[in-house]
């Protein structure tokens, strides 16, 4: 099993300048090295009519697509008026001599860049070698149509780079009782530093690549550590006595079949936040672009950032670790965020843009990317891997109208967080309403070990009146002792009305 553990780095002014070094050498080299391949890519096949000139040829097979010394496994040649140096080419068998592949070319030179560049020379050389594998593994994606084109980086989003295994050693602190003490890490070609020892490592596993990561608010080493316990055996889910539903949302940010929720902090959207990013954001915009002083203005503005993003991420292990102790298999919504993001289609009427609710749901889209629901799956199915727990999704349309009784869909079913079924009068929370139905969408059962009762003064949460829906949710969560009141609940439906009239319910099964 593996798993991956972060450290916060204690670099003097020193080692942070050379690291700082080490990134922009490594940003020019990758583009570098993803211009020359763009251009051959590009180039490749183009005025044909003109005089070819190379050396040795660069072919691959068409059936295979097994490239021989090319840029591009799809047609050949892909180098054109060109003559390739003797000492990148390499020797086959079979082919005899031919050049070597866009890495292996690019590897022997970027071995020549070390002697004749002192920036070059003063990084080390895996990480040179380890830099060009990354790109070579996204420039071979995307001529297996996994993803897209690989991208020029800017400084802004180039933030990394990675030692191999058995690169950098760690000295543990073993004399400290305290949980967070100060550790040491030597980094071929920095130097050793101190580290803050959060958790202990395991003396069994094994410390495999080592990554160094530059952060708003400084240094960060990113562990991967190997150990000799393997993952427990997933059972398949129609074997497990008992499965718990969720249903995520905005105002709830999980709601379990047993009745709880997990709240939703909303970090990044509260009122405070919001003007505080606001003022920070403004103050960057008030700077001379390319001065200092904008320069710090950012760098406050990304420490508050990394901090939304920090509290966040703990509130969802939180979220994360209650819904996997709650049962032995978790049911949740197969959910497409992205689609959910995207912007209203346009309108247009005689050459005109007329309006369509982007505006109204612009905010509906900064709290979607907020609550981060993608992520918290993430962890889920992280978390449910390591219990052995399994995890199913299931379609989630009209969830939050069907009820989990009868069945009954309808969009009136629900009135803001209150469900009550039109055909059988069934009462419930709606978010919890839908995770049961979520729940047995999958045909599973959830076995409820403490049973809850709602107490008597809280019939107010699934109240209904004649008139809600002219009012919508402003009555919504109000006591109902007026005479007027009164009179509105003794024109709801008798059936209804009898349910209102006990003393107690139950909504928790």
């Amino acid at each position: 099993m593996q798993i991956r553990w972060k450290f916060k780095l204690q670099p003097n002014i020193g080692q942070q300048a050379l690291m700082s070094e080490w990134l922009v050498t490594l940003r020019k080299h990758r583009n570098y090295c993803l211009a020359e391949r763009q251009r051959a890519f590009e180039t490749n096949n183009q005025k044909s009519d003109e005089q070819v000139m190379y050396q040795y040829g660069a072919f691959c097979d068409l059936n295979s697509r097994s490239e021989y010394g090319s840029y591009c496994p799809l047609t050949c040649p892909v180098v054109k008026h060109g003559v390739m140096s003797a000492e990148l080419t390499k020797s086959s068998k079979k082919h005899g001599l031919a050049w070597g592949n866009a890495s292996d070319i690019q590897s022997k030179r970027t071995t020549e860049l070390r002697a004749e560049s002192e920036w070059y020379g003063r990084v080390n050389s895996d990480v040179l070698q380890g830099n060009l594998a990354k790109l070579d593994t996204a420039y071979n994606g995307f001529f297996q149509h996994k993803r897209g084109f690989p991208a020029f980086r800017k400084t802004s989003n180039f933030k990394s780079f990675q030692f191999k295994p058995g690169q950098a050693k760690l000295t543990v602190n073993c004399t400290s009782k305290k949980k967070r003490c100060y550790s040491h890490v030597y980094l071929p070609g920095i130097g050793s530093m101190r580290y803050l020892d959060s958790r202990t490592i395991p003396t069994d596993a094994d410390i495999r690549t080592v990554t160094v990561i530059k952060e708003a608010d400084g240094w960060y080493m990113s562990v991967l550590l190997k150990e000799p316990k393997a993952l427990p055996e997933v059972p398949d889910i129609k074997t497990v006595p008992s499965a718990v539903g969720i249903d995520v949302g905005i105002n709830k940010l999980i709601s379990l079949t047993d009745g709880s929720f997990v709240e939703n902090p909303k970090f990044g959207t509260n009122k405070k936040t919001r003007r505080q990013l606001r003022i920070r954001q403004r103050r960057v915009n008030r700077k001379v672009k390319g001065s200092k002083n904008r320069k710090k203005a950012g760098i406050i503005v990304a420490k508050l950032h990394k901090k939304i993003a920090d509290k966040r991420n703990d509130h969802q292990w939180f979220a994360a670790n209650k819904v996997v102790g709650t049962a032995a298999a978790i049911v949740q919504e197969d959910l497409n965020v992205k689609a959910m993001k995207s912007r209203c289609k346009p309108k247009r009427e005689k050459g005109r843009f007329m309006a369509n609710g982007q505006s109204a749901k612009r905010g509906l889209n900064r709290s979607i990317s907020d609550v981060s629901w993608g992520e918290l799956f993430s962890k889920i199915a992280w978390l449910a891997l390591k219990a052995g727990k399994p995890v199913l999704a299931i379609n989630p349309k009209f969830t939050s109208q069907e009820c989990s009784v009868c069945h009954h869909v309808s969009k009136a079913n629900r009135d803001g967080e209150k469900f009550i079924c039109e055909s059988c009068g069934h009462i419930d929370h709606a978010d919890t309403q839908a995770s049961r139905t979520i729940l047995h969408r999958a045909n599973l059962e959830f076995v409820s070990i403490r049973r809850k009762n709602l107490s008597g003064d809280s019939r107010k949460v699934t109240l209904v009146r004649d008139d809600s829906a002219i009012r919508g949710k402003r009555d919504q969560g109000k006591n109902c002792t007026s005479k007027a009141c009164t009179e509105r609940s003794r024109s709801v439906i008798p059936e209804k009305r009898i349910l209102f009239e006990q003393l107690s319910l139950q909504l928790f099964d």
